[in-house]
């Protein structure tokens, strides 16, 4: 008899386990229908000795004291400070738009926010009003560097183009008005020291939890007892479909081991052109400091089918996303949580949070 049945065992699952098990005394069973913990954060070794975290690059990054002082308890850290670079028919230009990005790209001078401003303001095209990701670009930065950089990338990775695209998609990567080329600017920005899924064992280590890979949930739904259920997979896919199937867009990676030390400069460079067909070349060694005379490096292509990465938010999909949270609302003992449940593009740390914050509601403590 178990007190929660908890589905997926990604960092939402993981944490909700957690608390629930060294807090409460909660018994636990969480199900996995990979063949792994960790979910999209999992990595491993592979066989050339480098560390590679299966599905794209994971930088964890946030302002948040509760959430950097609770994954504490499970890892240790090495500072890490992702950067990105955009390559434009073979040249390389820092991103996100920073002061840097516009005197390479038009050999400007540019000297300070002020006289950034002023050179964006010359070129920006004026939008009243945001309806989406193009709006919200071309308001800030103007066609030119909205061609260069953000069509054809959004086009590839969402399948859509921007203009059908929530303007917080694109409104994700901000314009800066300084020299300050690094992707993210939160306080805190590491990488776990042994990797993110020994974080993550650490997590569930716990005599009362007892997890099953490579089991999906249908097929033990009706032969285990338990009172409540958590559920962290797509909410469609919960409901059977009545209300018809969320998008989502999914990854496949093609991995080269390169017998060089390092095979570019940062950890990831965009494509934002077409072709080629990838979005984006990762080399894990940036990311976790490993040291080893080769390098592994993969490459992204975005597709429409396979596992579930990435919830396309518009209009469309969150009317649908709405009647299924309506449904999710009937039922009692039933909690959903995760970037799939919640059909929202969180980051790493917004999972965290938003999983404290669902176990603090179980316990009663808000």
């Amino acid at each position: 008899m178990y007190d929660y049945l908890i589905v997926g065992a990604g960092l939402a699952g993981s944490v909700l386990a957690e608390r629930l098990a060294s807090q409460l005394n909660a018994k636990i069973l969480l199900v996995e229908k990979r063949n792994h913990i960790a979910g999209n954060i999992f990595d491993y070794t592979d066989e050339n000795g480098i560390l590679v975290h299966k599905y794209g690059p994971h930088a964890f990054h946030t302002n948040s004291l509760k959430v950097s002082k609770y994954l504490s308890n499970f890892t240790g850290w090495r500072f890490y400070e992702h950067r990105v670079l955009v390559n434009q028919h073979g040249k390389e230009y820092p991103f996100p738009v920073n002061i840097n990005t516009l005197n390479m790209l038009y050999d400007l001078d540019l000297k300070n926010e002020s006289e950034m401003q002023s050179y964006l303001d010359s070129v920006r095209i004026k939008k009243d009003v945001i309806l989406n990701s193009e709006d919200l670009v071309l308001n800030n930065v103007g066609s030119d560097i909205y061609q260069k950089f953000y069509k054809y990338y959004t086009l590839k990775q969402w399948k859509l183009p921007p203009e059908k695209l929530s303007p917080s998609v694109c409104g994700r990567i901000p314009v800066r008005f300084n020299f300050d080329d690094r992707y993210f600017t939160d306080n805190f920005q590491y990488i776990p020291d042994n990797g993110y899924t020994k974080m993550v064992q650490n997590m569930l280590n716990h005599k009362n939890i007892q997890i099953a890979v490579n089991t999906d949930y249908l097929n033990v739904i009706d032969s285990v007892k338990f009172n409540k259920i958590i559920f962290t997979g797509p909410l469609d896919l919960y409901f059977n479909y009545i209300h018809g199937k969320l998008p989502y867009r999914s990854l496949v990676f093609k991995y080269e081991y390169h017998d060089v030390e390092y095979y570019q400069k940062v950890a990831q460079v965009n494509y934002c052109s077409i072709p080629p067909d990838f979005t984006r070349v990762v080399e894990f060694k940036h990311l976790t400091g490993q040291k080893a005379p080769g390098t592994t490096i993969a490459k992204e292509f975005p597709v429409s089918e396979g596992d579930p990465f990435y919830p396309i938010p518009n209009e469309e999909n969150n009317r649908v996303f709405n009647l299924y949270k309506k449904e999710a609302l009937k039922i009692k003992n039933l909690y959903f949580c995760g970037r799939l449940a919640d059909y929202k593009y969180y980051n790493m740390d917004q999972v965290v949070a938003r999983a404290l914050k669902l176990f603090e509601k179980i316990a009663g403590r808000i």
